[in-house]
């Protein structure tokens, strides 16, 4: 297998059946639904900003698997947002309507930790407080903006060490795809375009594959007795292939601390970007077999500008027939 980039990782944390109200709906400029791995890596580095540094861990990466959504849309063909009218205006006018997405969803995250040597011997008893004080704090923050609802006391986080021997690796990540399924795990699909041609201006090749996989397309088929019939591209055991806003690239330098008017913070250097799309895929947990298959890491590139998240699936599965078959 190829050698993935996710070290330092020896604890695995799983945070069963969030129940998240009006989380954001849009997560990037040309797509809707579920939110990207960007709102869950920066989860992640508030969540830890929130624990404090006296805490002796460190956050690698996050999993993402949704058990059940609920798009606050209205329409039968054409979808459209429901919205909420703003209050009166001073002067007892109408306000104007703000278009906003939301959704409400049943989520589960694993994280993987980097446990410090205080942590990495500490026996279970140490690790399942530790694990509920990780959940009431991620409790007091927002997911995509969203609300997280108080739970019902049935789930419990589990914190656990993660074994060196490779087989007792597998037999762990094996007990816990039983804790996340029914669901739906979030992974990346880059394989699926065709790779960057260097020279090229513009790589309409890349762009087409990514359109052709964000739609649905139909298509008349002929049986053998001359009988038309419509089918569309989504067939049967090809998996869910979906656009995935990934990350940002960098469109100005980086701005000193207070020299760009009405940031939120004026301590941290500022720069414009743009969202950078790829393709993600949902699949049940049963189809995955090892737990960087699961994990969105951040990564940043300060030669060019570019934040984006990545996730090992296809580095470390194993050999298998492509889902989706190569792109033409």
């Amino acid at each position: 297998m190829t050698q993935t980039r996710l070290p330092g990782i020896n604890a695995l944390l799983h945070i069963p059946h969030l129940r998240v109200q009006n989380a954001n709906a849009i997560s990037g400029p040309h797509s809707w639904g579920h939110p990207g791995p960007t709102a869950f890596t920066g989860l992640m580095t508030a969540l830890r900003r929130k624990l404090g540094p006296e805490l002796d861990l460190d956050m690698i990466g996050v999993g993402i698997i949704n058990h059940h959504y609920q798009a606050q849309t209205n329409g039968d063909y054409t979808q459209r947002f429901n919205l909420s009218r703003n209050p009166l205006s001073k002067d007892g006018s109408t306000a104007a309507i703000v278009e906003e997405g939301h959704i409400h969803l049943e989520l589960s995250l694993v994280f993987g930790l980097a446990l410090g040597d205080t942590l990495a011997s500490a026996s279970q008893p140490t690790l399942d407080q530790l694990a509920n004080t990780i959940q009431q704090c991620l409790h007091s923050l927002r997911v995509a903006g969203g609300s997280i609802l108080p739970g019902h006391g049935r789930w419990q986080p589990r914190l656990t060490h993660l074994p060196e021997n490779t087989e007792d690796q597998q037999r762990q990540f094996r007990q816990l795809r039983r804790w996340l399924m029914p669901g739906y795990a979030l992974v990346a699909r880059d394989d699926l375009l065709p790779p960057a041609q260097p020279g090229e201006a513009t790589n309409n090749s890349r762009l087409d594959a990514w359109l052709d996989q964000c739609r649905l397309n139909h298509y008349p088929v002929a049986d053998e007795q001359g009988q038309i019939s419509w089918q569309h591209s989504r067939q049967q055991g090809h998996g869910w292939i979906v656009p995935l806003p990934v990350g940002y690239g960098a469109l100005t330098p980086l701005y000193p601390p207070g020299s760009v008017a009405h940031c939120r913070d004026e301590t941290t250097p500022v720069r414009f970007v743009e969202s950078l799309y790829s393709l993600g895929e949902w699949l049940s947990p049963h189809r995955l077999t090892d737990y960087r298959q699961l994990l969105w890491y951040p990564s940043h590139d300060a030669s060019s500008g570019v934040y984006r998240c990545h996730n090992d699936y296809h580095l470390t599965r194993a050999t298998e027939p492509a889902i989706l078959g190569e792109l033409a």
